[in-house]
């Protein structure tokens, strides 16, 4: 079980620690409930040292690029960060993913932490078709970069403290790297998996212990806390953002997770699978990925059923909590497509009991 470089600061915290995808991550500090809303009132900090780093350098870096992920990376301007997934060759996602473009021949590629020798291996493969040399064009950071993801509506501000460089009115899903709390060359990126602002930070691991004592001085006249896992998962669902490994996986195509936007079809760019989700979204899926939210007493859970009226079963529960910012019960789950209306009322399969629910726009929280 790997530690983080911020281990030692969860430890001396009182942080509950589990292991999490082969890491030893605080999952709760005070409680899922208070940590989750001291994000979406103030800031919060997550250690996500845990998720993966890949740099993909070269004059042949954004073709690359280009043909592993599915949205179109040629969008791209320095500083601008875009969200995309991996397509996996059989209409499913090897992993979704954040691509950053230092500059036309340099690319970060952001992956999940239980993903991170599945996509490199991946990488490493299709890479061979562009020529790329592991180690030099094609090079897998994981294990040298710490990360913080500071999020909530002061974050900001809070981290404006630390750096001359104008931060605090950023766009959305854009970076740069600056000095940061006396280091040099550390990615300030505003992007995040809260849906409350904020950003997120990466920095060399011997860099980390002086990044995390600055961060917490900075934000603590704004209230900041440490924050777990547990509060990062109802964050996420609260917004409807897809986690790998329940609302999609290598048998879940992007079009039937709602993902059309994250995948362009233009003439300029080839990408794997192109034509099998080409045709799909043509000509339509069977089942679409939902939001629902409970009208009947009972909190939904991954793999759960979900029925018509009737009882026969139209779908299964990809997440589902109890969310602490809309004291509601709320899910996401895959229905069939004639059940996939906005209103249409569903029934989600309880301890064999059958509670109703409705299918709504996500996000939940606006």
């Amino acid at each position: 079980m790997k530690n983080t470089a911020f281990t030692k600061f969860h430890e001396e915290l009182g942080a509950k620690m589990v292991e999490f995808v082969g890491y030893y991550m605080p999952v709760q500090y005070e409680g899922l409930i208070k940590e989750h809303l001291t994000v979406r009132k103030a800031v919060g900090v997550f250690d996500v040292s845990h998720m993966g780093e890949v740099w993909v350098k070269g004059p042949k870096a954004l073709d690359f690029v280009q043909w592993v992920t599915s949205n179109d990376a040629s969008k791209l301007t320095d500083g601008k960060v875009q969200y995309s997934c991996f397509p996996n060759g059989k209409g499913g996602i090897v992993d979704d993913l954040l691509v950053y473009r230092i500059n036309s021949e340099i690319y970060l590629l952001v992956i999940n932490a239980a993903n991170i020798e599945k996509d490199w291996n991946w990488l490493v493969e299709q890479g061979k078709k562009f020529g790329l040399e592991v180690g030099k064009e094609l090079y897998n950071a994981s294990d040298e970069i710490a990360q913080l993801a500071v999020q909530g509506p002061l974050a900001l501000k809070a981290m404006q403290k630390l750096t001359n460089e104008p931060v605090e009115y950023m766009e959305y899903y854009t970076f740069k790297k600056l000095n940061f709390a006396g280091v040099d060359d550390v990615i300030f990126s505003t992007t995040g998996y809260t849906g409350s602002g904020g950003c997120e930070i990466y920095m060399a691991n011997e860099d980390a212990p002086k990044i995390w004592k600055a961060v917490f001085e900075a934000g603590e006249e704004f209230g900041i806390k440490p924050i777990g896992l547990g509060a990062r998962d109802t964050l996420r669902l609260e917004m409807g953002f897809c986690l790998y490994g329940n609302d999609i996986n290598d048998n879940t195509s992007p079009i039937e997770a709602g993902l059309g936007w994250i995948t362009k079809f233009t003439d300029e760019k080839d990408f794997i699978d192109k034509k099998y989700l080409l045709k799909q979204k043509e000509e339509g899926v069977t089942r679409r990925l939902r939001g629902f939210e409970m009208i009947d007493r009972g909190i939904p859970r991954q793999h759960y059923e979900i029925c018509d009226a009737d009882g026969n079963n139209i779908g299964e529960v990809t997440s589902g909590t109890m969310a602490p910012a809309l004291n509601k019960a709320i899910g996401m789950g895959y229905v069939k497509k004639e059940f996939s209306k906005f209103d249409t009322e569903i029934f989600i399969k309880v301890r064999n009991k059958l509670l109703k629910a409705k299918i709504v726009r996500i996000p939940f929280y606006k």
